[in-house]
């Protein structure tokens, strides 16, 4: 089961990282229409219009991946006080009641927004001339989709952990340091990191 699980996880990993590079694309075209403005006063009437659909791309596509690394933020305050089991059967409660009904109305009635917009060939209204803005609608269902199949995924794990006692482990990934584990896995106390200030700041005293 945990192959298949982390097979999940890594196709959601993939997407999420891959639509992360829109953020480069998005910085890029942001420097560029600063300097086509007020450097050569040409500034681009798509811009705003663009950089809405970059970044909204950009969230879409992360959802699933976020959900695979467990980075969705939670109302955890009672949630961390809970043996493993009892998160496990909240988690599938919630994910049954509330998260599966809501993703799958988002990619159905994603699909249906999606395909009025393609039959309208519809632009973006906030101009005269606006951008077509059917390709950047075409991406909620595709989003929910990949988002449902992580959800069916974490719904397995829930059932593992009821059946164990103890969550399984995910794909390792690139997350927050957290500076008390840091110090642990290199065995630093915090009496060794006064003393290297105390020297630090003796050897500036003495120049």
């Amino acid at each position: 089961m945990n192959k298949w699980l982390w097979r999940i996880d890594a196709t959601s990993t993939f997407v999420g990282k891959a639509f992360a590079w829109l953020i480069v694309a998005l910085t890029l075209h942001v420097s560029w229409e600063v300097f086509a403005r007020y450097l050569f006063n040409r500034p681009s009437a798509w811009a705003f219009d663009l950089q809405l659909m970059y970044y909204g791309i950009m969230f879409m596509m992360a959802g699933a991946y976020t959900l695979a690394k467990n980075g969705h933020v939670r109302g955890d305050i009672l949630y961390g006080f809970l043996p493993p089991r009892a998160q496990a059967s909240l988690d599938l409660v919630l994910y049954i009641v509330f998260f599966i009904p809501g993703v799958s109305a988002m990619v159905w009635a994603g699909w249906t927004y999606a395909a009025e917009s393609f039959a309208i060939n519809e632009h973006s209204s906030l101009m005269a001339d606006g951008p077509p803005i059917y390709p950047f609608k075409a991406f909620i269902p595709i989003a929910g989709f990949f988002l449902l199949i992580q959800g069916f995924a974490e719904i397995a794990r829930c059932g593992m952990c009821i059946r164990s006692g103890e969550w399984p482990e995910r794909e390792a990934d690139v997350q927050e340091v957290d500076v008390e584990k840091l110090k642990q896995m290199v065995h630093v106390k915090d009496e060794d990191i006064a003393q290297a200030d105390r020297y630090v700041v003796a050897q500036e005293q003495q120049k």
